[in-house]
């Protein structure tokens, strides 16, 4: 079984706000991706954002500045 790393997930109300936040994450050089929703946690639209953990405020500052429609944003290993 592969080590699991923390990270900060970042889950959305619609799908709209997941592809808002890829568009800005990748034209700010963020170095996550989206991803499916991890089964542990339950959001509205099925996507999410993985970020390295290290990353997490300045993601939730990037969301907070271009007005991301986002639900929460968790601490999981995965």
């Amino acid at each position: 079984m592969a080590n699991k790393e923390l990270y900060a997930v970042v889950t959305f109300h619609t799908t709209t706000g997941a592809m808002h936040m890829e568009k800005v994450a990748k034209e700010s050089g963020a170095a996550g991706r989206l991803i499916p929703v991890p089964r542990v946690i339950s959001a509205g639209c099925g996507l999410s954002w993985r970020e390295p953990i290290d990353n997490k405020e300045w993601i939730v500052k990037l969301i907070e500045e271009n007005e991301i429609d986002m639900d929460e944003v968790y601490e999981l290993e995965l």
